[in-house]
């Protein structure tokens, strides 16, 4: 089955409104005749609803970076799911290493906020991955299959269908290291094969984008590999040239 491949920024903790807008109305000029490769911008949650007023009618998706399970209630700091539809999203991505390394995401709250954001209609992009140390002991398997069947248990088979995951070596993130496109296809078939024992055919829908350190000079080669459907991109995202070489990576 053909997937259509999936570009996302993941903006992190940059931008002021002004910027991102300014940068997705360059990007938007740049990547207008694109059809074959899906496109998403997710920004800090205070640029969200005017990203996603700037990219109406583009072919640009917006998303966030972070989601709560709950609907309402008391919960300081945290965004309900039907907020996030509510400012313009359609996307999200769940359990990035950086939420489970610094403020206590576990593969139990990421199950929590891939069930939320299913059931408001949202895609979750979620993020499995091994650190330095756990690549170094030889886990990395290991690792990665529990957060796959943690994270990602108790799906129905439709939705199980409509998640992106997205494989990020941790060692990998903006450290200029990346992991080669054998490695990375290496446990991206993995993963797909774990997926695949869970929910059967919703394996082959399930696009899985590789996330360490992806740039134009190495997507070419990462896009070559069988289960490498795109890319989840830090730093090459802030910049509309380098964003726009690799939605642009079959030109």
């Amino acid at each position: 089955m053909a997937r259509k491949p999936l570009m996302a920024g993941n903006w992190k903790m940059n931008k002021t409104i002004p910027e991102a807008v300014a940068m997705v109305k360059e990007l938007k000029g740049k990547i207008a005749d694109v059809k074959d490769v899906d496109v998403l911008i997710c920004p800090t949650f205070t640029a969200i609803a005017a990203l996603a007023n700037e990219a109406k009618g583009s072919n640009i998706n917006i998303g966030a970076q972070d989601i709560f399970w709950e609907a309402k209630g008391a919960f300081t700091g945290e965004i309900a799911p039907n907020m996030l539809v509510d400012a313009g999203c359609t996307y999200v991505i769940i359990g990035h290493s950086e939420r489970r390394q610094y403020f206590g995401e576990t593969n139990e709250t990421v199950n929590k906020k891939v069930k939320a954001a299913l059931a408001n209609g949202l895609i979750p992009v979620v993020c499995v991955g091994e650190t330095l140390k756990e690549r170094e002991d030889d886990v990395t398997f290991k690792v990665i299959e529990s957060q796959i069947r943690e994270g990602l248990k108790d799906l129905s088979k439709e939705d199980a269908a409509k998640i992106v995951i997205a494989y990020e070596p941790v060692w990998a993130i903006g450290t200029g290291k990346t992991a080669t496109p054998d490695q990375a296809q290496e446990v991206h078939a993995f993963a797909r094969k774990v997926y695949g024992e869970m929910y059967g055919d919703a394996c082959q829908q399930v696009r899985i984008l590789y996330g360490g350190s992806v740039k134009p000079d190495n997507v070419k080669e990462l896009m070559k590999k069988e289960d490498i459907d795109g890319g989840l991109v830090g730093g090459a995202s802030l910049k509309a040239d380098s964003f726009e070489a690799l939605v642009k990576f079959n030109n």
